[in-house]
């Protein structure tokens, strides 16, 4: 896990040195655990490691880099999450998946199980990406891993595609004849 010692020194990552010295000084004081009022160990040690290595010029070059690429991720992570084509596709992937894993139960009963090397193939969707979207549908009780590990749809799972694939009965053409 990455900590931020920016957040955890509530400073600026362009900030001084001074600066970070002198809201390091604060914070000491006021969490450090013989401070009867406001002490607080845990948040103390977060204070004094992100301090030793901030104040070191060569360690704070060394971790502004992971600082940088962890900034880059949460940059993506925003951007992806105001992408609703992103959530579209999800959507798609997801009733992809549970309707493959339904035609397979359908036509093979018995043995309706799908493997996670075969889904990628029938899904077209990468196996780091697909386990984001079978966590899903098997947290939301629409399929379930049988006893061969394979994953197969549950009967929640059939509702469900059945649910999503009901249309509206075509009009009824009325033939007048007279």
């Amino acid at each position: 896990m990455f900590t931020d010692y920016y957040e955890v020194l509530e400073v600026s990552s362009n900030a001084n040195s001074e600066t970070i010295e002198r809201i390091f000084r604060y914070f000491a004081m006021r969490y450090h655990p013989d401070n009867r009022d406001t002490g607080d160990e845990a948040r103390f040690s977060e204070i004094v490691e992100a301090h030793n290595t901030l104040r070191d010029p060569a360690k704070r070059a060394q971790y502004d880099i992971q600082y940088k690429d962890h900034f880059n991720l949460r940059a993506k992570l925003t951007e992806e999450a105001g992408n609703t084509r992103s959530q579209e596709q999800d959507s798609v992937i997801q009733a992809k998946v549970l309707s493959l894993l339904c035609v397979k139960r359908r036509q093979d009963v018995d043995h309706p199980g799908i493997g996670d090397v075969e889904l990628e193939q029938m899904s077209g969707c990468p196996r780091e990406h697909l386990r984001f979207h079978l966590w899903y549908l098997k947290a939301k009780g629409w399929i379930g891993k049988i006893e061969n590990g394979m994953f197969a749809v549950t009967a929640e799972g059939v509702d469900r595609v059945n649910s999503e694939n009901r249309r509206e009965p075509a009009p009824r053409r009325l033939d007048h004849t007279s």
